[in-house]
C-alpha cells in the first residue's frame, strides 16, 4: 500500500481513525504498535524537508497553518500576516509522499532578549514593514513560540530528534547576528500535577492551591507576587522530576529536552490569557538551544534522563521552606 499513488496518505488516514477507538476495543492496539512502528521508520527526519513559509506561500498551505496552529489560535489573516512579518520566520516540515501536506509548523520570533511573555509577541503591530525589517536586523535572540504537529494519523510518531537543530542552523545562515535560540513554551499538564496530588491529601502546598481558587487571583498584584516563588519551585520541580517519575514529564519539556535544549527559565504569568490560566497557572518556560550543546544535552537526557539546567532553574529546585503568608481569603 505504501508504495501505491496516494497509499502512504491513506495509512496515515487509517491511524488517525484507529485511535478513535484504541480506548473502546484494546485489540486494536496491536494494529497501531504496527503502524507506529512503520510511520517511525518512514517519517524518519533523514526524509523531511524544510521549507519557510513567508506571505507568498501558496493559499493552501497558509489554510492549513490556519487549521493547524494548536499553540496560539490565529485571529484572522491580519494576524496570520503579523505572524509572517519581516521580524518573525515561520517553517514547515513536509514529506514528499505527502506533497503540500505539512508535518510540523515552527513559527519564531526574532527579538532582543530572551522573552517571557507571549502576549507582546503575538500583540499586532501598525503594519510598518519598514520597522519590522529594522526589528529582526537589530534582534539578537530567536524566540521559537509555536511548535504545532499536523497530522493527528502521526500522533506519537517520533520525527526523530534534533529536528530544532535544523531550523537553528537555517536562523543562524540567513541572520548571522542571532546568538541566542530558545523557545517560550506551555507546560500544558503542569496544574494537574499539583491538583491530583491535592486531591489524594499528598500535597504538602495545599495553601498555594487552595489560594488559587480564587477568581482572577492572578490580577490581583499582592495575591499574585505571595504565590509566584512557590508556584515557581513547583514548576521546576514538576519539569526536572525532582518530585516525579521522568515518565510523567511533560510532554512539550520532553520534546524539547530529548531535541537538546537546556531548561533556562521558568517565567512567571507568561501567558495570562486564558488557556495559559488553565494549564499552568500562567507559567511559560524558556527551552535554550545552544549549538554547542545541543547533541551532548540529547545525549544526556536520552541515556541517563538527566535534564540539563541553567543555574537560576537549579536555584529553584533546592527544596524551599513551607510558603508562609498564604491564604485563600487573601489575609
Amino acid at each position: 500500500m505504501n508504495m501505491s499513488p496516494g497509499g502512504t496518505a491513506a495509512l496515515v488516514a487509517v491511524r488517525k481513525e484507529l485511535l478513535g477507538h484504541v480506548s473502546r476495543e484494546p485489540a486494536l492496539k496491536l494494529l497501531d504498535a504496527d503502524l507506529k512502528h512503520l510511520f517511525a521508520s518512514w517519517f524518519n527526519r533523514g526524509f523531511l524537508v524544510l521549507h519557510r513559509i513567508d506571505w507568498g506561500a501558496p493559499a493552501a498551505v497558509l489554510e492549513k497553518l490556519f487549521a493547524y496552529e494548536a499553540v496560539h489560535e490565529i485571529q484572522g489573516w491580519d494576524d496570520l500576516r503579523r505572524r509572517l512579518a519581516p521580524d518573525r520566520r515561520c517553517f514547515g516540515f513536509f514529506h514528499p509522499a505527502l506533497p503540500g501536506e505539512p508535518l510540523i509548523f515552527v513559527e519564531v520570533a526574532l527579538v532582543e532578549g530572551l522573552a517571557a511573555a507571549v502576549q507582546p509577541l503575538l500583540a499586532r503591530d501598525n503594519g510598518d514593514e519598514q520597522a519590522a525589517h529594522q526589528r529582526a536586523a537589530s534582534a539578537d535572540t530567536a524566540i521559537f513560540y509555536s511548535i504545532s504537529n499536523c497530522q493527528d494519523g502521526l500522533r506519537g510518531v517520533s520525527f526523530g530528534n534534533l529536528l530544532i537543530k535544523q531550523v537553528v542552523e537555517e536562523l543562524r545562515a540567513e541572520l548571522p547576528q542571532l546568538t541566542r535560540f530558545s523557545t517560550l513554551s506551555p507546560v500544558r499538564r503542569f496544574r494537574r500535577w499539583p491538583e491530583k496530588r491535592l486531591a489524594a491529601g499528598e500535597a504538602p502546598d495545599a495553601a498555594v492551591l487552595a489560594a488559587l481558587k480564587t477568581e482572577g487571583w492572578w490580577q490581583d498584584a499582592a495575591r499574585s507576587e505571595a504565590l509566584r516563588d512557590p508556584l515557581l519551585r513547583l514548576c521546576a520541580n514538576y519539569l526536572t522530576g525532582a518530585e516525579g517519575p521522568k515518565g510523567s514529564i511533560d510532554p512539550v519539556a520532553r520534546f524539547h529536552l530529548s531535541n537538546g535544549a537546556r531548561l533556562e527559565r521558568v517565567n512567571w504569568l507568561g501567558n495570562v490569557a486564558q488557556r495559559g490560566i488553565e494549564e499552568s497557572y500562567g507559567i511559560m518556560v524558556n527551552y535554550l538551544y545552544d549549538p554547542k550543546t545541543i547533541e551532548a544535552n540529547h545525549e544526556a537526557f536520552a541515556h541517563d534522563g538527566m535534564v540539563v539546567c541553567s543555574p537560576k532553574v537549579n536555584a529553584l529546585i533546592v527544596p524551599a521552606a513551607p510558603p508562609v503568608g498564604i491564604a485563600a481569603d487573601g489575609a
